[in-house]
C-alpha cells in the first residue's frame, strides 16, 4: 500500500513540471486530481439544478426589458459555496439503501472544489435565454398569429440544439 508503480510516477512528475502561462492559476489550482473527492453528489444536483432553472427563468423574464438584465453564472458560482457548506452541515448523513446498487447518501462529507465545479457548469447552462423565443415573440406581435405548444417546443429545441453542437454546420451546409 502506499507504493506507486514506474509508470504512475513518471506521469505524475511531468504533470508536476508542467508551467501554466497564467501565474495567478499556476499559484492557485491544483495540478493534480483527488479522486476520493465525490462529484455527483445530492448537493450537486440540488443546486445545481436551482442554479439552472433560477437563472433561465430570471434571464428569460427580462430580457423583454428596455434595458435587459442578465445575471450571469458567476453569480451562481458565488452564492452556491455557502449553501453548499451549510448543506454539509445539515444534510444528514445517513446511507440509503446500504449495500444495493442503489446505495447513496445526501451528505457524502464536506463541499468540495469538483462540485463547485459542476454546479457551475449546471448554471451556466440555464443562465443564456432561448433565442427562439424572439422569433415566437415576432410570430406574436407582428403576424397576430401564435403557435401552440408543440410547434413552439420544437422550433426551440431545435434552433438550441442544432447552435450549440459546432458539428451540425458541417451537415447543415451541404
Amino acid at each position: 500500500m502506499g507504493e506507486i508503480s514506474e509508470t504512475q510516477a513518471m506521469e505524475l512528475e511531468t504533470v508536476e513540471n508542467e508551467e501554466c502561462p497564467i501565474k495567478h492559476v499556476e499559484l492557485t489550482v491544483s495540478k493534480t486530481d483527488d479522486p476520493t473527492l465525490p462529484a455527483v453528489t445530492f448537493r450537486t444536483w440540488i443546486l445545481g439544478l436551482g442554479a439552472c432553472v433560477i437563472l433561465s427563468f430570471v434571464n428569460q423574464f427580462f430580457w423583454y426589458r428596455k434595458m435587459p438584465l442578465t445575471i450571469s453564472s458567476i453569480s451562481a458560482m458565488i452564492a452556491v459555496v455557502p449553501l453548499g457548506h451549510l448543506m454539509a452541515r445539515t444534510l444528514p448523513r445517513r446511507v440509503f439503501f446500504k449495500d444495493t446498487r442503489l446505495e447513496f447518501s445526501m451528505n457524502r462529507g464536506p463541499f468540495n472544489v469538483k462540485e463547485h465545479v459542476l454546479i457551475t457548469i449546471f448554471a451556466n447552462s440555464g443562465a443564456g435565454t432561448v433565442y427562439a423565443t424572439h422569433i415566437l415573440s415576432a410570430v406574436r406581435l407582428y403576424y397576430k398569429r401564435e403557435l401552440t405548444f408543440v410547434p413552439a417546443l420544437l422550433v426551440m429545441t431545435t434552433t438550441q440544439v442544432f447552435s450549440s453542437f459546432p458539428f451540425n454546420y458541417k451537415f447543415l451546409s451541404y
